[in-house]
């Protein structure tokens, strides 16, 4: 691991940190499975958008797939608004739902900043998606960033019998995660990886990023170990979010019970373990 990958971690938390070098992965693009942090203050935006940002790919294979359906468009784990903004700024109708005020207000603030033609294409809705009932009907449902891996399994079923019961006829549901081969977990079940965050505000900032992986459970937790440098000093955070691993037969026989078929599945390998699955799911009409 080179001397530039390695920025000083707090020593509060050394009992947990990495071992110095042992593991390490530095990678320039993709960061596998490590994209549902949420941004707990204010500089942690810069963290959360460099994970899954304003500009990922994934934006303009939902906003071509939204062009075949219509709307409007539910985007569920919206965030701030890094899909919703985009779409309204298309004229699509947006409903945004999250259960983080901060990030809400964000996507609103952003929305106003384009223009009242875009902000007014775009309601807000807070909640837990563990909790969520919907009085709309759409043509579009996304559960984009592994927003699904964020769902306890228990709890899955409840929310795609809602999502595919406000589907208009011929609606599409939308949803993407990071599938990982059980051999490799068996083999691998604690990865690290060191990364720069992108700022454009005079700080620099490096990460490391602990991924563990629980199989019993199914569930895997991400401890990223921040070191934030300014000009006069530097500033060290640890954030800490938790997911759930999905079992593909599992989530399809779901999606199925809920009355959804797996129209489109695309497939982008992230390395020999581990791929990035998009589904798109129509309605049984």
């Amino acid at each position: 691991m080179p001397a530039a990958f390695a920025p000083v971690l707090p020593s509060r938390y050394r009992e947990r940190e990495p071992a110095p070098g042992a593991g390490v992965r530095v990678t320039p693009e993709t960061l596998p499975g490590l994209e549902s942090v949420s941004p707990a203050d204010e500089q942690s935006v810069w963290l959360h958008d460099s994970l899954l940002g304003p500009h990922s790919a994934d934006i303009v294979r939902y906003l071509s797939l939204a062009r075949s359906t219509g709307g409007p468009v539910l985007d569920l784990g919206a965030g701030a608004g890094r899909l919703a903004v985009p779409f309204a700024r298309h004229g699509f109708a947006v409903e945004a739902v999250d259960r983080d005020a901060s990030a809400l207000e964000r996507l609103e603030s952003w929305a106003r900043r384009i223009g009242p033609q875009v902000a007014g294409l775009v309601v807000t809705h807070r909640t837990d998606l563990t909790e969520l009932r919907l009085d709309g009907s759409y043509r579009l449902a996304l559960l984009a960033g592994a927003m699904v891996t964020a769902v306890p399994p228990t709890r899955r079923p409840e929310l795609l019998r809602e999502v595919a019961s406000h589907l208009a006829a011929g609606g599409a549901l939308a949803l993407d995660y990071t599938a990982h081969q059980l051999p490799g977990l068996i083999a691998e079940p604690q990865r690290t990886w060191a990364f720069q965050v992108p700022r454009f505000d005079g700080v620099d900032e490096w990460v490391v990023a602990r991924q563990v992986f629980d199989l019993p459970s199914m569930s895997e937790r991400i401890t990223y170990y921040a070191a934030r440098t300014g000009k006069l000093s530097t500033e060290r955070v640890v954030l800490t979010t938790d997911k759930w691993i999905v079992d593909p037969e599992r989530l399809a026989a779901e999606l199925h019970a809920a009355g959804l078929h797996i129209e489109g599945r695309r497939r982008h390998r992230i390395d020999e373990r581990t791929e990035s699955v998009l589904l798109v799911c129509r309605t049984d009409d």
